[in-house]
């Protein structure tokens, strides 16, 4: 029985968000768009999840005491109210045929060629022995010490036993309270991991250290998915979409987090790479639909991490160059000059922003800074890749195709430069584990990026390549006539 209330409890919230993205969806889409079913998929758990988490507090602030009916119930409730708006709204029959098209698809691609469905399914099977392997590592791996503990499991083992929030102080107010409070290294950050891990234990039937960190797997599984929907949706084909989701997939420190679970980098990597590709859609479609699901999204980053906050912002610029294609590019710039001087003005005084004090000491550990992201294992070839996409495709980076998400990755590499710059974070790049964990919310976009510039280089050689070959066969000397 625990192990069904498990399952029942973790595929709640992807049900949850799965029809919430059904639901109000635009009708103009068609369901077997490419890309679509995957999508859906993928960004679905990520809503479900917040929306569950949502619930949660709403729960605690008007004193419902959490349990397995009060949050699973009402949940379920809207699950059904919303997949019968779906049904209702695009009819039943074009989901299901979606559904099993993207199934078959699952297979292999249609219309592609032996040696491309061999290299899909070698891909694809490799995928699904990762995710195994990496679930039996969450649900045989003690919860793994430092922040996992000190952070976020304090909090979710006391919400759990007390069936609500209860506010956690720093030790002054601790020492203060006699008692009365409760304690951690961090009683500042957001409630959202927590509140999932209690659910998870709720739905299990009791506290299980190992099992609560069940959703940092789902998490890697739906971001695959995402990238994978996303890359098809912004018409990349089949198997080079499923190689961009591949090397998402296979970051090694995005594993360590899901087989070391309990840290929040990888669920901020989630939540940021798949509002930025959800702001790509929007720049495709303008849908007012599309434009929710950024916002909830953007919403659910400051909701993980304190610096979400920061990542969510640095979605503005995408959104700056999207609505001003002409002015966009400088208007962006100028910003970040000025963003940067401003910083550079109030780091004369010692101010703290965000829990990081700025000063004037510039003095980055680039010796570490290099050896993290070009030397080590953590990210393989990505920034080597990054770079020599954004070469090959500097034509293509400043086109209304990939301008916003040029913006977006260029500002969040910004926002990392200055917080291992002038902050008290470049003490701790030495140590490599504190610029790996903020690397990591970026990586999986820079991946995706990176494999979007290369496709557009692509596309621009194969269409030069084409237009040479039909300018030499109009140019060519026609064949004498034959006797």
């Amino acid at each position: 029985m625990d192990t069904l209330g498990l399952i029942a409890g973790l595929k709640l919230p992807w049900l949850l968000g799965i029809a919430v993205l059904v639901a109000t969806r635009d009708t103009a889409r068609k369901a077997d768009a490419p890309g679509e079913v995957a999508w859906i998929v993928g960004a679905g758990y990520l809503a479900g999840a917040f929306i569950l988490t949502l619930w949660m507090r709403v729960l605690s602030l008007v004193g419902v005491r959490f349990g397995a009916l009060a949050i699973g119930v009402p949940l379920l409730l809207v699950t059904a109210a919303f997949a019968w708006l779906a049904w209702r709204r695009h009819g039943g029959a074009p989901l299901v045929a979606a559904a099993v098209g993207a199934l078959r698809a699952l297979v292999a691609p249609m219309h592609a060629s032996r040696a491309a469905r061999l290299a899909w399914q070698l891909l694809l099977a490799w995928l699904v022995l990762r995710y195994a392997l990496l679930a039996l590592e969450v649900i045989w791996q003690p919860l793994y010490p430092w922040d996992a503990w000190i952070q976020w499991a304090t909090k979710a083992r006391v919400w759990y036993e007390q069936g609500r929030i209860e506010p956690f102080v720093r030790s002054t107010e601790w020492f203060a309270a006699d008692g009365t409070a409760w304690f951690d290294a961090s009683p500042d950050y957001p409630p959202t991991l927590p509140l999932l891990q209690v659910w998870t234990c709720i739905a299990l039937g009791r506290w299980d250290d190992s099992l609560m960190n069940a959703p940092w797997w789902q998490f890697a599984v739906a971001l695959a998915f995402a990238v994978y929907g996303a890359l098809r949706s912004l018409d990349m084909e089949a198997l080079p979409a499923l190689v961009g989701a591949f090397l998402v997939a296979t970051l090694p420190l995005a594993n360590v987090h899901v087989a070391l679970a309990g840290y929040a980098d990888l669920p901020m990597a989630a939540y940021y790479t798949v509002a930025a590709l959800a702001f790509l859609r929007w720049t495709h479609s303008r849908s007012l639909r599309d434009a929710c699901l950024v916002l909830l999204l953007a919403v659910a980053c400051t909701q993980i991490k304190v610096p979400g906050l920061i990542w969510a912002l640095t979605l503005l610029p995408g959104g700056v160059v999207a609505l001003l294609p002409r002015q966009g590019p400088k208007v962006v710039a100028i910003g970040l000059a000025l963003t940067i001087f401003a910083l550079a003005v109030l780091a004369q005084t010692n101010p703290v922003v965000f829990g990081y004090r700025l000063h004037q000491d510039f003095d980055p550990a680039w010796r570490a800074l290099g050896e993290t992201q070009f030397l080590l294992s953590n990210w393989h070839l990505l920034w080597y890749a990054t770079i020599i996409a954004a070469a090959l495709a500097w034509r293509q980076l400043a086109t209304p195709a990939l301008a916003p998400l040029t913006a977006i990755v260029v500002t969040g590499g910004v926002f990392l430069v200055i917080v291992f710059s002038f902050t008290i974070a470049r003490s701790w790049v030495i140590e490599q584990t504190t610029i790996n964990r903020a690397t990591l919310h970026i990586a999986p976009l820079a991946a995706v990026f990176a494999v979007l510039a290369f496709n557009a280089f692509a596309t621009r050689w194969a269409a030069s390549r084409a237009t040479d070959t039909a300018q030499a066969s109009a140019h060519a000397p026609a064949a004498p006539p034959t006797a």
